[in-house]
C-alpha cells in the first residue's frame, strides 16, 4: 500500500465524529471509512482490497483513538 493512501486514511479516521466510529460494528465501520476514501480519491479494487484488510487489522487502534478524542473533549 503506497504512503499517500495511508496518509489518507488516517485522515479520514480523524475527520470521523470520534462517536460514530465508536458506535458501528466492526463491517460498518470499515465501509464508511473506506466510503470515506473513495469520495477523497477513488480506489480500484486492489486498494479496496488493501485497506479493508488493512482497517480490519487496525480496528482496536481506531476506537482506542476515537476514545481518546471523546476524552479529551469532555
Amino acid at each position: 500500500m503506497n504512503p499517500s493512501l495511508l496518509r489518507q486514511l488516517w485522515a479520514v479516521v480523524e475527520a470521523t465524529q470520534a462517536t460514530h466510529l465508536l458506535n458501528l460494528d466492526d463491517a460498518h465501520l470499515v465501509q464508511c471509512l473506506l466510503r470515506q476514501c473513495h469520495i477523497r480519491q477513488p480506489l480500484n479494487s486492489e486498494e479496496k482490497t488493501l485497506l479493508s484488510n488493512y482497517l480490519y487489522s487496525r480496528l482496536n487502534l481506531i476506537r482506542d483513538l476515537a476514545s481518546d478524542r471523546l476524552a479529551v473533549s469532555a
